[in-house]
């Protein structure tokens, strides 16, 4: 069982950390819902929308500023625990600043835990309803764009919106398409060709097919050498159907990362994002130990302003070590899983640093 200092500080930093939760997530609100009033200010759409849409955002904002979100509540914990003088009745009870980190830390590696497990699949599924009716709400509506173990998938209609058409590609390598099936219908679904390619250029949306079969129950089967298809999509839109990965769970993104294998497409995004999750209990809890020391080693300054801007600043700093490093994971200088585990390397060698001396006055 819990000794009751230690349930004391796990019920006062948790106290702390839902606070400033709470407060971002107001936060997140009212700066979000202007972006949303904007979107539907020229299209159809009832005035719930926004608020509704804004609500579904919001966990996936939060999830993000996370770290932040960490430090601050931190810094608040001590905040209180020295304005209640009680860090000295701790200290006279053999309770050094090393226990009252671990303390935290440990609940920060729990909450951490509990965060990818159940928050962040709950946010995932949120963002994926905001994303779908934006979707609706949108001029590309009547399009569709999946990756699955089969291949690529898109479904589109023509600009006089008389036709469907069915696209299948199994590989995709960018702005290529290989082994490509194109099936037209009209709007009652009924086949009118099937294009058959085994290359398409698709670096405009004008695609250049090559090696072209054209079936018809009209016509005798036509061979081509160069087709040129009109399409919605590019090789750049298309690269980016799944840009939001916060709209995926963890499950998912692991199938998207085996799909994106299968047509032989760079699984490099996914694999990061994938990383990103996965190193968020280590992110925070380390986040955690930095707002300790910060707090700890600073108890000669006052102003609790300026503490608080100095942990905005050292937070930011790490932000940008982390936000470098996973540029080189993107354009693959570095593997994925180093881009991301890297900076925690690094901040978990400044930890160990620090705490070696946390309790020296």
């Amino acid at each position: 069982m819990l000794k009751q200092y230690e349930y004391y500080l796990t019920k006062l930093f948790l106290k702390n950390i839902l606070i400033i939760f709470t407060v971002f997530v107001f936060l997140s609100f009212f700066l979000n819902i202007f972006e949303e009033i904007k979107y539907f200010e020229n299209k159809e759409g009832d005035l719930y929308y926004p608020i509704l849409l804004t609500v579904l955002n919001i966990p996936s904002i939060i999830f993000e500023i996370l770290p932040f979100i960490f430090l601050l509540g931190v810094m608040f914990f001590f905040i209180k625990i020295y304005e209640n003088e009680e860090i000295e009745l701790l200290r006279a009870n053999g309770i050094n600043n090393t226990k009252i980190t671990l303390i935290i830390s440990i609940v920060s590696l729990i909450v951490g835990i509990f965060l990818i497990v159940v928050y962040y699949s709950f946010s995932a599924n949120l963002k994926s309803l905001y994303l779908n009716i934006k979707f609706k709400h949108s001029e590309a509506g009547d399009y569709l764009a999946v990756v699955n173990e089969d291949g690529l998938w898109i479904k589109e209609k023509s600009k006089d919106d008389n036709t469907i058409f069915i696209i299948n590609a199994k590989t995709y390598k960018i702005n290529n398409l290989e082994n490509l099936e194109i099936i037209e219908l009209d709007n009652n679904y009924k086949l009118m060709n099937t294009i058959i390619s085994k290359n398409a250029n698709i670096v405009k949306k004008k695609w250049i097919l090559r090696d072209v079969k054209i079936y018809s129950d009209k016509k005798k089967t036509q061979n081509i050498k160069d087709y040129t298809y009109v399409s919605s999509f590019n090789g750049e839109i298309i690269s980016n159907l799944y840009s939001n990965l916060n709209s995926l769970n963890i499950l998912q993104l692991v199938e998207l990362k085996r799909n994106y294998k299968a047509i032989g497409y760079s699984a490099t995004e996914v694999n990061l994002h994938l990383n990103k999750i996965y190193s968020i209990p280590f992110y925070l809890t380390l986040t955690t130990i930095i707002g300790a020391l910060l707090m700890l080693k600073l108890n000669f300054i006052k102003s609790k302003f300026f503490l608080i801007v100095i942990g905005v600043l050292v937070s930011v700093i790490f932000y940008y070590i982390n936000y470098f490093s996973i540029l080189f994971g993107k354009n693959e200088t570095l593997p994925a899983e180093a881009s991301v585990w890297l900076p925690q390397i690094l901040i978990f060698l400044i930890c160990s640093l620090g705490l070696t001396k946390i309790n020296e006055n």
